[in-house]
């Protein structure tokens, strides 16, 4: 069958919505003993695009389990047959939730992508997200509310000091004080924190008018090119614990010059369920209407070696 193997596979840039899930996590898992990870979920329903090589999908971003992700990214590539055209976006994205199995996992949306493209490794920033309610009366948090949020009965948090500690952890810093205690060793702990924020949020739509007086919700978020294992979750239970008056600015400045993981008062982890991955970013993506090509920008001085070519005119 001459010519079979002639199609180039396509390269394609995934933007994927994950809610709270049984999934263990984002990655793939080998043994389904274990349980399974998003990204066999991902790959299982690819089987259908009927692909002349399997399709493997590349996540950007690790998720644990119960973490949300408002806009993880992968990249894949898919090869027809000989003489059919490529998968549009669209079409992919359609294709793909489809044959997804478990509901709270969808395609948002697809881009044509550089061949060299990576969705790990060509990411910008990284964006994360964390939920924090207060109130003396947590019973009026919504059911649909429970999993996505830290629920602290506290009418009061020190906005302003929290802000104060979070100032501390902004810029590049060796992380691990603030890293798993069975993180590996051999990683490089020094990340730049770029942004670190607390504001108050609107209330969640799922919040009866009645009871919207009797809660607050937070957001902190925080924005870096990469983070250790656990640092957004373990970084979060410090501020909260500095807004309760557990520990001062001046402390969360001393244990992240401490670079122990087990300083402090208490081995302080925030509870998955209220933290999402907003975004990851990459440099030009372009979301506006029909925009189907991921024209990366060039490097200086000419084209880029994984330009995307011009999108073919139909």
């Amino acid at each position: 069958m001459e010519g079979l193997w002639d199609s180039p596979p396509s390269h394609f840039l995934l933007l994927i919505l994950l809610l709270p899930s049984p999934c263990s996590g984002v990655m793939a898992i080998k043994r389904p003993k274990q349980g399974v990870g998003v990204q066999n979920l991902l790959e299982k329903a690819a089987e259908r695009l009927k692909s002349l090589t399997p399709v493997k999908f590349t996540i950007s971003s690790r998720t644990d389990t119960g973490v949300h992700a408002l806009g993880n990214s992968a990249h894949l590539d898919v090869q027809r047959l000989s003489g059919r055209p490529p998968f549009s976006p669209d079409i992919l994205t359609f294709a793909l939730n489809s044959h997804l199995e478990h509901p709270d996992i969808r395609v948002i949306r697809a881009f044509r992508a550089p061949d060299d493209f990576h969705a790990r490794f060509d990411a910008t920033s990284r964006t994360y997200l964390y939920r924090v309610v207060t109130g003396r009366s947590l019973d009026a948090l919504s059911v649909f509310d429970r999993n996505l949020c830290w629920a602290v009965r506290t009418d009061h948090l020190d906005v302003a000091a929290m802000q104060e500690a979070a100032r501390h952890l902004q810029g590049t810093h060796d992380f691990r004080a603030f890293r798993s205690v069975s993180d590996n060793d051999w990683k490089n702990p020094v990340r730049t924190l770029l942004r670190a924020s607390v504001a108050p949020a609107s209330a969640s739509p799922f919040t009866h008018p009645q009871e919207k007086r009797k809660l607050q919700f937070w957001d902190l978020e925080f924005e870096s090119k990469s983070f250790l294992y656990k640092q957004v979750r373990r970084m979060t239970a410090c501020l909260v614990a500095v807004g309760l008056g557990a520990l001062t600015p001046a402390q969360v400045k001393e244990k992240l010059e401490s670079g122990d993981p087990q300083s402090g008062p208490s081995l302080l982890v925030a509870p998955a369920q209220g933290l999402f991955l907003k975004s990851v970013h990459y440099e030009g993506l372009d979301w506006g209407p029909g925009k189907d090509w991921y024209n990366r920008p060039s490097v200086p001085g000419g084209c880029g070696p994984g330009a995307v070519p011009e999108a073919p005119r139909l």
